[in-house]
């Protein structure tokens, strides 16, 4: 059971790291030369879309780490 958890916290962490580092900073970083090119072909709603999904998914992997994160150290 714990290593089961101990898999999904680094799969939920390196998930929750990437979709952050992909979120439009004050300079628009990566997700800027992303998004921005995909604004160009598909409109400003899109690129919207995306900057809601990114949020959305970090919230729900914040979550899911500190559920995991409280679990793991509960069964160690």
């Amino acid at each position: 059971m714990q290593t089961l958890l101990m898999v999904l916290l680094i799969i939920v962490s390196i998930s929750l790291i990437t979709v952050v580092l992909l979120q439009p900073g004050r300079s628009a970083g990566l997700s800027g030369a992303i998004s921005g090119g995909a604004e160009q072909l598909l409109g400003k709603q899109k690129a919207r879309g995306i900057d809601a999904v990114l949020h959305r998914a970090t919230v729900v992997l914040a979550v899911l780490f500190f559920v995991l994160t409280g679990l793991n150290a509960y069964y160690l």
